[in-house]
């Protein structure tokens, strides 16, 4: 696990098993329910919920993205993924996606902890650039912004609402302090 500045919080990258896979589901389950754009329309069955972390999870195996957690003791309390398995032109970036936060602990610092561990794990991995999308309505902008993330633009009526009706999409970037992937590096 990571360690980050939160007592008795604890980040970490998830592995496959049916016990995370569960609180994961039902964290987005409640997240979309709630409102949440994060590309599931409500009401979300469980079934599709779970075949989404499988095979998240199942690619987080192969190395095309991580899936942190951070936990509050034995309870999953936020994730967020970052997507590693970019085109042979851009190995030098990845995609920050899914970031949810049990309704309970919000504002206590859970996303913030979060996305600062994707950042460090992107510069393990050698990445310079973050991407990342927020919905317009309800969505996070504001947070990215104070996080240092600058707004590329906005597409309009980009995605449906959890809910019914369309939202735009703000498209956000964030250059890292890595050392990036050479051309030759990233063909072998």
């Amino acid at each position: 696990m990571l360690s980050i500045d939160m007592p008795a919080i604890e980040i970490g990258p998830l592995s496959s098993s049916a016990e995370i896979r569960s609180m994961l589901s039902e964290l987005l389950i409640d997240v979309v329910a709630h409102g949440g754009s994060v590309g599931f329309m409500h009401p979300l069955p469980l079934e599709q919920a779970q075949a989404f972390w499988r095979n998240s999870l199942a690619a987080a195996a192969l190395g095309a993205r991580i899936v942190l957690g951070a936990f509050e003791r034995d309870s999953l309390i936020g994730t967020v993924s970052l997507l590693l398995d970019c085109p042979p032109n851009q190995p030098h970036r990845a995609e920050i996606a899914k970031l949810m936060t049990r309704r309970d602990h919000r504002g206590r610092g859970v996303a913030s902890s979060l996305i600062r561990a994707a950042e460090t794990l992107a510069v393990e991995h050698r990445r310079s650039l973050l991407v990342l999308d927020t919905a317009t309505d309800q969505g996070a902008s504001a947070f990215y912004e104070k996080l240092g993330y600058v707004r590329a633009g906005e597409i309009p009526d980009y995605a449906l609402k959890p809910h019914s009706g369309l939202t735009g999409t703000i498209v956000f970037w964030k250059r890292l302090q890595a050392e990036p992937l050479g051309a030759t590096e990233a063909i072998r």
